[in-house]
Parts: structure tokens; C-alpha cells; sequence
């Protein structure tokens, strides 16, 4: 009977919903038009890829600086870099300028270059050191800097073996010249004893215009969701409050019925959201199954939030903006707008507490792997949901045991 009643409630609450376009406002037209300006300003960052063009001075001729261009070549080979020889540090100098645009004309440019000095290879083996000029752009701070990588990274791979032939001929106390020449061809020759594989990072970021369609959803799936919750305070605003304490049903079925309002609000907002942005815009949301879980779970949980306002304001206008409020501040904190919580330190801390920064959570790691990745967002998601549905819970049935 309490079901049967609360479904009623919802059907006459939902029917009038319908007929207020506001609620296809913010349950829909907002989030995707958001999510359509976003990925129009964000999505060529997104898409765009690096690539440097860097000038190489080659002064030295011998096996320091062929190793060194060795190494450059296979960053060409990857598509990362164009290597152009250039003769003299003047002339790198002037097309790292033009690169920056500090000078006029024509001309080949480039983003930075390398300078590799004469008599490098010689030093090197004579164990006096040696240096690599980089020529950055004010332009190209990125190239630059990757440049800058670059050099230091071979300085350290020369360094490594140079370490390496000095202890073997201290051990083995030979100064042959043809044996130290060759110990460090065998030397450098050796792979890394530790290497590094990248692939959760990559595989656990949201594309850009996932993350912009997640969010927006998510964002405005709080005002979706007050549309019922605050259901009571509209019906009291009303004065059709009165007549349903004075009809003979359970009381608890209003409350009941409110609150499958909100939840069919929210789920239906955000499956039209989910399904509009993938056709039109491309999200990758990730199985069906792990995002239809993350849906319920956020749903509940933005019941439960707003339920906590809805109950304990006085009026339905305070409820609005208590509740513009705390949407706005969790969607903030949440990472909502931007990631937050790759700031580090107490926001990092702060996005935890709220239900964005859980969704997108749950989005990546359903994105990086299987359906049970979701489990512990969806967890923390319910956990939230019925930790401040039983705080508004309290409030809720004093309004209506009056």
C-alpha cells in the first residue's frame, strides 16, 4: 500500500515536472549545451599532439656526438621531433629566433637546438667532461624544456658508463687504449637494467570530452535531483501539503514518493545525457553496465546531499539557494570545472568528500579496466547516499507527522 501510494505521488509529481520546462533545462539542455561549448574550446587540446623541430650542431664528429644523434634520430623515428644539421651555433641561434618570432624573415625555424661542441668525443674519454649547449625559444617553453630532458638524459647515460669503465679498469688495472674503447662500446651497448612501462596513466585519463560530458552531467544532475526532493516545501508553498497529511495514506508513502521523483529525474537526465553526448559529441563513457552502476549510485547519493538542505530549510526559495550552493561547491572541489585534486595537499584530500570526484573516478577506472573497477566508487557513492539520507531522514518525517 505505502509503495502503491508513492508511486502515485511520484506519477502526479513527474506529470507536472513535464509540463515545467525547467526541468528539461537543467536536466538536459544546460549540461549538453556546456558540454558542446567545452569540447568545442577544449577539444583541439585535447586532440593535439607534440611535436618539436630542433636544430643540431654537429662540431665534434665523433662517437659522443653519433651516439647523441643516435638517439635523436629515434625521437624522429617516433614522430616527436624533426632534426635538422645546421652548421654553426649562429645559425641554430637565428632559426630558434625566427622560431620565436623575435626576428623577421623567412627561413627555416626551430623550436630549440643542440650545440655539440668540437673535441666533445675526446674530452668525454679522457674523462676531462664536456657540455651541450641547448638553445631554448621564449616560444617553445615546452620544446625547450624537453630539449633540455633530452641533453640531460644523455648526460647521464654518459656519465653511467664512464662510471662503469673507470671501476672495470681500476679492478682489472689495465690502460690499454684499445681495451678501454672497447669496455665502453660494450658498456654502452648494455640495455637499462630498470625500465619503465606507462600504461596506467594513460589508460585511466577520461578524453577530454568525456570528462566535459561526465561533468556537466554530474553538475547538473544536483539541480535535476532537487526537483523532487524539495517536493515537500513546494507542496507546503502550495498548501496541497495539507490536503495529502489529510488523506488517509501512510505518511511515509509522501516521502517515499519524492524521493522516486528525484531518483527517476536523475537517472532519466542523466541515461539522456549519457546517450546525447556519445552520439553527438563522441564520450567515451566505457560498458554500459559499469556506468549504468555509477549512474544509480550517483543519483542516490545527490538524493541523499540535497535531501539533508531540503529538510532542514525553512522555506522552498532558501532550499534553492542552499542548495545552488552546495552544488556548486562540491562540483568545485569535485573536479567538476577541472581536476582539483591534481593541486595536491587539502583539495586533493577535499575532492574525496564529494560525489563528482568519485563518478569521475569510477568513469576512469571503468575506463582503464573491467566492470568490478567500479565497485569502490560505486561504494562510496552509496555510502555517501545513505549516510545523509539518514541525517535528512529525522527532519523529513517530522515535516509530515505534524
Amino acid at each position: 500500500m505505502v509503495l502503491r501510494t508513492a508511486l502515485l505521488i511520484a506519477r502526479k509529481d513527474l506529470t507536472q515536472r513535464m509540463r515545467d520546462r525547467s526541468v528539461f533545462i537543467y536536466g538536459l539542455l544546460a549540461p549538453l549545451g556546456l558540454a558542446v561549448i567545452f569540447n568545442f574550446v577544449f577539444g583541439p587540446l585535447d586532440a593535439a599532439t607534440f611535436h618539436a623541430t630542433y636544430a643540431v650542431v654537429n662540431e665534434d664528429e665523433g662517437p659522443i656526438a653519433d651516439a647523441f644523434l643516435d638517439m635523436l634520430d629515434s625521437l624522429e623515428e617516433d614522430g616527436i621531433a624533426t632534426i635538422v644539421e645546421v652548421e654553426s651555433a649562429e645559425e641554430a641561434r637565428e632559426r630558434v629566433e625566427r622560431g620565436a618570432g623575435q626576428t623577421g624573415g623567412g627561413g627555416e625555424t626551430a623550436s630549440a637546438a643542440f650545440v655539440l661542441p668540437a673535441n666533445l668525443s675526446e674530452r668525454v674519454t679522457r674523462g676531462e667532461g664536456g657540455e651541450i649547449a641547448v638553445i631554448g625559444s621564449v616560444g617553445a617553453q615546452l620544446a625547450s624544456q624537453v630539449a633540455l630532458s633530452v641533453a640531460e638524459g644523455f648526460s647521464s647515460e654518459v656519465g653511467a658508463v664512464e662510471v662503469a669503465v673507470r671501476t672495470t679498469l681500476e679492478h682489472e688495472e689495465t690502460h690499454d687504449p684499445g681495451a678501454v674503447a672497447g669496455l665502453a662500446e660494450e658498456v654502452a651497448g648494455t640495455g637499462l637494467p630498470v625500465t619503465l612501462e606507462d600504461v596506467t596513466a594513460r589508460t585511466r585519463q577520461l578524453p577530454q570530452t568525456t570528462y566535459m560530458a561526465a561533468g556537466m552531467s554530474v553538475f547538473f544532475l544536483f539541480f535535476t535531483v532537487s526537483f523532487g526532493v524539495s517536493g515537500l516545501l513546494d507542496e507546503r508553498r502550495k498548501g496541497t501539503l495539507e490536503r495529502l497529511l489529510a488523506a488517509p495514506i501512510d505518511r511515509r508513502s509522501i516521502i517515499l514518493g519524492k524521493a522516486v521523483t528525484s531518483f527517476a529525474l536523475g537517472v532519466a537526465s542523466m541515461s539522456v545525457l549519457i546517450v546525447a553526448t556519445t552520439v553527438l559529441l563522441g564520450a567515451q563513457w566505457g560498458h554500459p553496465l559499469g556506468v549504468a552502476l555509477l549512474v544509480v549510485a550517483v543519483v542516490f547519493s545527490s538524493m541523499g546531499i540535497l535531501g539533508v538542505v531540503a529538510a532542514t530549510a525553512r522555506s522552498q526559495a532558501q532550499a534553492e539557494n542552499f542548495q545552488a550552493i552546495v552544488s556548486l561547491v562540491l562540483a568545485f572541489l569535485g573536479g567538476t570545472f577541472f581536476q582539483v585534486a591534481q593541486a595536491g595537499g587539502v583539495l586533493e584530500t577535499l575532492s574525496l568528500a564529494t560525489p563528482h570526484a568519485w563518478f569521475l573516478r569510477g568513469l576512469s577506472d571503468l575506463r582503464a579496466g573491467e566492470v568490478p573497477a567500479v565497485l569502490p566508487a560505486v561504494a562510496a557513492l552509496l555510502a555517501f547516499g545513505l549516510v545523509t539520507g539518514g541525517v535528512a531522514w529525522p527532519f523529513l518525517r517530522r515535516a509530515v507527522d505534524r
